[in-house]
């Protein structure tokens, strides 16, 4: 077997835990030598539960990681708006960086990002899991063969009826994590639908935010709990999009549907159902992809794009343009006005 890769975790929360090193202890290539949180109770849980870290070495401090030469890549799991000042710390020592998403809070981060890594020759990737379960690969195949023909327009969510992170958490704290549940939900949603899409350039957005239901808190709170808002795009198709902590709905779901000239499509909650006229007939088709998470494939994706250099299929770019996205939903909401991008 080639040299294994070595990982430090930064963030030791519950996406490291519940998402990263549970998929980390799946794949034998990888090697986790480094756990680093300002939580030191986190550490002796982690290295308990999880194989691929019980050697680990502990640090509260990231700076001692990008100091150490053994650390290939770093895997970066903390509150959004230390995402761009550990990256380009990280990058700037030599290691390959992997972060959560968003990127980062604001495309001028993204961009400082993406300089870093350019200039070190090192391997940039925002986690995008959702590119990597067993419908969207199937659909993405099926896309670039011409069979859904052109994909003209979409609409995405991920709301849910009570999902309110819990109280004082910094999801809510818009200084460390950058808005509410559009950047932590609408993220994923809106990068499945222009991955599919065929990742097209947004020219235009417009948006609106609320908070109904959290803003009469002894603690911070000072984002929104729901987010709508419509992307236009350069080759003409265009992007509906809702997401939400908290409304009063039906049942909590999450989707992204396309509607193509030769067949419509939507993943929901994971499964894939197709809209498609056989021999003059509409037809609901249900296929059945088989595969793992989709965090396993993407950091196995990372890990084969930095060992082997397999092409990428996430570039720094996309993710400057999700974050100008998010930004401008934002500002829309805030103007009333649409926002060109």
């Amino acid at each position: 077997m080639a040299n294994k890769l070595k990982v430090a975790i930064v963030g030791c929360g519950s996406i490291a835990d519940g998402a990263h090193l549970s998929n980390y202890e799946k794949n034998d290539g990888i090697e986790i030598v480094a756990l680093c949180d300002i939580d030191t109770t986190r550490f002796d849980y982690l290295k308990g539960k999880y194989k691929c870290c019980a050697n680990a070495y502990t640090t509260t401090d990231y700076k001692d990681i990008a100091k150490d030469e053994n650390v290939d890549a770093v895997d970066i799991c903390t509150p959004n708006y230390l995402h761009s000042i550990v990256a380009i710390e990280m990058l700037n020592a030599g290691k390959h960086v992997l972060t959560e998403k968003p990127d980062a809070m604001t495309a001028k981060e993204v961009e400082a990002m993406r300089d870093a890594a350019d200039k070190n020759g090192r391997v940039l990737m925002a986690m995008r899991n959702n590119r990597f379960t067993p419908a969207a690969i199937h659909l993405k195949k099926m896309i670039d063969n011409g069979e859904c023909g052109e994909i003209y327009n979409a609409r995405c969510a991920w709301v849910r009826k009570r999902g309110v992170p819990k109280p004082g958490s910094w999801f809510a704290k818009k200084a460390e994590s950058g808005g509410g549940p559009l950047i932590d939900l609408g993220v994923h949603m809106i990068d499945l639908a222009m991955y599919l899409m065929g990742n097209p350039k947004p020219v235009s957005v417009t948006g609106t935010t609320f908070n109904k239901f959290n803003n009469n808190h002894d603690y911070t709170f000072d984002v929104e709990d729901m987010a709508t808002g419509y992307i236009k795009f350069d080759n003409g198709a265009s992007l509906a999009l809702e997401f939400s902590w908290e409304s009063n709905i039906i049942s909590d779901t999450r989707y992204v549907e396309l509607r193509g000239t030769k067949a419509g499509a939507i993943i929901e909650n994971d499964d894939l159902r197709l809209f498609i006229e056989r021999h003059g007939t509409m037809c609901d088709e249900y296929p059945h992809p088989r595969g793992s998470w989709g965090h396993d494939g993407a950091i196995r994706h990372f890990a084969d794009v930095v060992q082997n250099g397999t092409d990428p299929i996430f570039t720094p770019q996309q993710g400057i343009n999700m974050i100008k996205i998010l930004n401008a939903i934002y500002e829309s909401a805030e103007t009333g006005k649409e926002v060109l991008l």
